[in-house]
């Protein structure tokens, strides 16, 4: 047996010698290694021999295991640099070619525009709630306060699913919502998707978005909506950014005002930009129908509040004097990386 033994790690150290990869090592490691390898099968014959001789060959047969195991890792190291070697060898690398221009993702001008928006009203201490752009007529429309014949809610004008469920025609159902679930005070703002039944061109498109805003307190009046927007207006367009209401009919809000800004480009005085006028018109505003907030569950005795919503992409041209809307929209990277 101690022949054998000799025999095979005479054997095995050949094969380890000869292995050409790692695969060829492994092949070695279980041929007399393995479970059914040929010193396991000599272990399993000590039973034969005489209990004197049994530690002696034990011994024997454990330092041959050793110094086979021993032996193939040393191969196996000198494989992996041996592979690593030839493949620094045939793979070269040439550090003077130009490097790989990458180019990195910015951000769109509509969502420069909401996020500017969002940073100026949280400040004043908006809270920021969202809404599903698949919407019911009865928050669209109903709880709005608009009549059953208001043009709006035309099949010209909104796109529906059914009878009773469209697509959002402003972000405004998500203050009704919000008036639903929470109890005054209420401060938000709702940036959104909105969908109208439009042909697109170079100021119009069927798919846009609004920045709603809704506050909602006892003895909140139009000098609060004023001091708001004048404030927004500012930090939005410039420090020297006036502001001017003038009236007109929203069914939400009553009284209800169109907001206009002075011209950032001429400062008022009149250019081509706001054609000759000094203002440029930018969102709509009033203070909430009182039959809006008592539809709510909100006493109109004891609350009142104002409104207001922004087109986002009105803002995005007139602050990055882009003449078309259709820029924003059409994915042109020469177009975006400007911003």
């Amino acid at each position: 047996m101690r022949e054998q033994l000799e025999n095979i790690k005479k054997l095995a150290s050949d094969d380890i010698q000869s292995s050409r990869s790692d695969a060829e090592l492994d092949a070695v490691r279980v041929k007399y290694l393995g479970k059914k390898g040929l010193l396991t099968g000599i272990l399993r014959g000590m039973g034969q021999i005489s209990p004197e001789e049994r530690p002696v060959i034990g011994a024997l047969a454990n330092t041959v295991r050793e110094e086979l195991e021993k032996y193939i890792e040393e191969k196996s190291l000198f494989l992996r640099e041996k592979e690593l070697s030839e493949k620094l060898e045939n793979e070269k690398l040439d550090v003077t070619l130009p490097a790989k221009k990458k180019n990195i993702g910015k951000l769109h001008p509509i969502s420069l525009v909401e996020n500017r928006m969002r940073e100026i009203f949280i400040g004043m201490g908006f809270e920021v709630v969202e809404g599903p752009e698949v919407e019911s007529a009865y928050n669209n429309f109903d709880a709005l306060n608009a009549p059953a014949d208001h043009p709006s809610r035309d099949y010209t004008d909104t796109f529906y699913i059914s009878t009773d469920i469209l697509l959002r025609t402003q972000t405004s159902p998500v203050q009704i919502r919000a008036m639903q679930k929470k109890k005054p005070p209420i401060r938000i703002i709702s940036p959104g998707r909105v969908y109208r039944v439009d042909e697109l061109d170079s100021t119009h498109s069927p798919v846009f978005h609004q920045l709603e805003g809704l506050v909602i307190d006892k003895n909140i009046n139009m000098g609060d909506l004023k001091g708001t927007l004048a404030l927004f207006a500012r930090a939005m367009f410039g420090e020297r950014t006036k502001t001017r209401f003038r009236p007109h009919n929203f069914p939400f809000t009553e009284p209800s005002a169109e907001v206009d800004v002075s011209c950032f480009v001429c400062g008022g005085k009149g250019c081509r930009f706001c054609k000759s006028e000094g203002w440029i018109e930018i969102l709509g505003a009033g203070m909430v129908h009182p039959n809006v907030l008592s539809g709510c569950g909100i006493d109109p005795e004891v609350y009142t509040g104002f409104a207001f919503g922004v087109g986002l992409e009105r803002v995005a041209l007139l602050k990055y004097n882009i003449d078309d809307l259709r820029l924003l929209y059409e994915n042109d990277i020469r177009f975006l990386e400007q911003f």
